[in-house]
């Protein structure tokens, strides 16, 4: 397996919509392990998306447990062709991302939601996250509907700022915790 290079905003690629995955493609092991590979590579990595390495399939992958401080998590989570079923509540906190390395934003989402995805094993699941864990989930399926989260701030000018810590495998100093890839 191997680790596969990130996409680097701006990047046209990763405003690219990507297709649904065919669950009888042989290579989606390999992808799988890849992506898996490429966000443990990554200190501070909770979570990639298939796009952000320019393969425009719609599969995630998200493991919040990754991060210390988090008291609910599902661990690793594979998604493919993840569909949001519902969401709930509003939350504004910090998110960073792989593909805007140098960048974090203050970004409002959803404190609730459930999410209809198939797992590795080719099983349709239902995943009801809430708090940190559903924003790097909604994080991560913006990136298969080519969304960063740039998209989503209210403003440029103030909610958007300079990385202080480039992934070093520690917070920024003013943020708890910080959800994306």
């Amino acid at each position: 397996m191997a680790v596969l290079p990130v996409l680097v905003y701006p990047d046209s690629r990763l405003k690219k919509v990507s297709a649904p995955v065919d669950l009888e493609d042989e290579s989606l092991a390999g992808l799988i392990e890849d992506l898996l590979e490429t966000m443990n590579s990554s200190p501070g990595c909770i979570g990639i998306a298939a796009p952000q390495c320019d393969i425009h399939k719609r599969l995630i992958v998200v493991d919040v447990s990754r991060n210390p401080n988090m008291k609910q998590k599902h661990g690793l989570m594979i998604l493919i062709n993840p569909e949001l079923l519902s969401q709930s509540g509003k939350n504004t906190a910090r998110e960073g991302c792989l593909s805007l390395p140098h960048l974090t934003a203050n970004v409002t989402r959803a404190k609730r939601i459930s999410v209809k995805a198939t797992n590795r094993e080719g099983s349709e699941v239902i995943i009801d996250a809430s708090g940190f864990e559903a924003r790097a989930i909604l994080h991560e399926m913006d990136h298969l509907d080519g969304i960063l989260f740039l998209d989503r701030v209210s403003s440029l000018k103030t909610d958007v700022f300079r990385r202080k810590r480039y992934l070093t495998g520690t917070e920024d100093s003013d943020q708890g915790g910080q959800a994306g890839s």
